[in-house]
């Protein structure tokens, strides 16, 4: 059987892989050197009910790769300007005004409309009347909009390159049965789950990342699809890196324009939405800022989501809620949609290091300078456990609480002591593992590879200890850094370990 497609056809599936996969770079390369453009949208309804709600960030993200008439991308991009004028995001709208093509466009070619914005964005007050003038009017205007930008694009069904690949697998196994031997595995899906390597602990280094003693790294988190190792620093920049060239990554077009994601103070914690789609960030002075990851905006600022510094984040399985916990002693719980905050945690004696959303969402548990973990009921707010963990004193300062991949009814509790401890919901002690080191070698920071076969802890003597949990022997330990390490990270499906530490470098650790 011969299938017919034309070469444009050919260049668009793997536009829209390019697509589905956020190499924006290679596929906006992709387009300028064939010329052929890609104007699709995951879903048109979801495209309509974006524009009409004023969900700017999904918006200008989905079009980034489109080729839109250029009196449709002034009208949206004049459209976002008023908006955010409107919320008095005046530096964002003067950016865009400024900076944007289709706004320099109306600048030289319909001077007076790009003069009404200027006078808008200047003006002390936002008037409605005077925005939308001749009865039109915001709704009127993302209506008109979703009417343009809907005749330009289609839908795509997604990963049909993938799919149009694994019907040409078939059929050659079909032609040629014994040209495969019976270990060839064929994966064309994309599941990280089948890609995950044996786990096993690092023995060299693999890249290093240098950012000076005054911009040392704070916090770091790989992204949970695997993709990006992102930063916040101590000078409060957040940098989404390349970990294999141990480079900026410029396949986020933002980065590549030489522009980044910052808070005004040191930043302290990050945490991933399960999609990689969100980023929450914490900074020192107590303020919170949610960002689009592919995009850089900001979608949501929490400016006093405490009084002190936040510690910790933590998104809820739904991604809908986050709680954050602080040095000011709480947790608290924000909505995403409304920016509120809702429910405040409040029983812990000192500083809160470390919480997250069980697995099923009814509780958080928490860890705290005061030496112990609480297990506090999500819709009450209530603490209805304390634990003090096992260590050579009840008042150690407990580091981290990680849930156990294995078992979501276990948990690792990593204190200032040489022990960790996997302790149960209830409180039972199952399972101890210990440096043994009685000098200068308590655990300042922790984490666990993906299926939690091995516990990583790092040590003030800068060790990293590698715990085999089945056997609960010590299995390696390694010299990871200088200075003190401030925390470690592991990636999500390989065995890659970052630790980063106050003498201003990451340093990435291989098998």
């Amino acid at each position: 059987m011969a299938t017919g497609m034309e070469p444009s056809d050919v260049i668009r599936l793997i536009m829209q892989y390019l697509k589905e996969n956020n190499l924006y770079r290679t596929l906006t390369t992709l387009q300028e050197e064939t010329t052929v453009s890609l104007n699709t949208v995951e879903s048109i309804d979801s495209f309509i009910a974006d524009i009409k709600s004023g969900h700017w960030d999904s918006v200008l993200l989905a079009i980034e790769s489109l080729k839109l008439p250029d009196n449709t991308l002034i009208d949206l991009y004049e459209q976002v300007v008023m908006e955010l004028i409107e919320m008095r995001e005046v530096g964002a709208a003067r950016s865009l005004l400024t900076q944007t093509d289709p706004m320099i466009m109306l600048k030289q070619t319909q001077p007076e409309r790009y003069i009404h914005l200027h006078n808008l964005l200047t003006c002390s007050y936002f008037d409605p009347c005077e925005a939308y003038p001749n009865g039109s009017s915001k709704e009127k205007r993302r209506r008109a909009i979703a009417e343009a930008l809907v005749r330009e694009v289609s839908v795509v069904p997604p990963s049909r390159l993938m799919g149009l690949l694994e019907q040409v697998g078939s059929m050659r196994i079909q032609q040629y049965p014994d040209h495969l031997s019976p270990d060839t595995t064929i994966d064309t899906s994309g599941n990280k789950d089948r890609q995950m390597e044996k786990e096993s602990f690092p023995t060299q280094l693999y890249r290093h990342i240098k950012f000076g003693r005054r911009s040392h790294v704070e916090c770091a988190r790989f992204s949970p699809d695997g993709k990006y190792l992102i930063t916040g620093s101590v000078d409060g920049f957040i940098e989404v890196w390349n970990f294999n060239t141990g480079k900026i990554s410029k396949d986020v077009k933002y980065q590549a324009q030489d522009s980044f994601m910052m808070m005004d103070d040191a930043v302290l914690c990050m945490c991933f939405s399960q999609d990689t789609d969100l980023l929450a960030t914490g900074a020192q002075n107590g303020k919170i800022k949610v960002w689009k990851v592919q995009s850089g905006l900001c979608l949501r600022r929490f400016e006093h989501a405490h009084n002190k510094g936040v510690t910790c984040l933590s998104f809820s399985k739904d991604n809908d809620q986050f709680l954050s916990a602080s040095f000011n002693q709480t947790i608290r719980i924000h909505e995403l949609r409304s920016g509120k905050t809702l429910k405040e945690l409040n029983s812990h004696t000192s500083f809160v290091n470390d919480a997250f959303f069980t697995q099923d969402g009814f509780h958080i548990i928490s860890a705290s300078s005061d030496g112990t973990v609480k297990i506090w009921n999500t819709t009450s707010c209530q603490c209805i456990h304390t634990f003090k963990s096992l260590s050579r004193t009840s008042d150690d300062p407990v580091n981290n609480v990680i849930p156990l991949p294995q078992n979501p009814e276990h948990f690792v509790i990593c204190n200032h002591s040489n022990t960790v401890v996997i302790m149960s919901m209830n409180g039972q002690t199952v399972k101890t593992f210990s440096s043994e080191r009685k000098e200068k070698a308590d655990f300042v920071c922790c984490t666990l590879s993906p299926r939690g076969e091995w516990i990583y802890c790092v040590g003030e003597d800068l060790v990293l200890y590698c715990f085999n949990y089945t056997t609960g022997r010590l299995q390696k330990t390694l010299t990871v850094h200088e200075k003190d390490v401030i925390g470690i990270a592991h990636h999500p499906h390989e065995n890659l370990i970052a630790t980063y530490s106050e003498d201003g470098l990451l340093r990435l650790w291989k098998p």
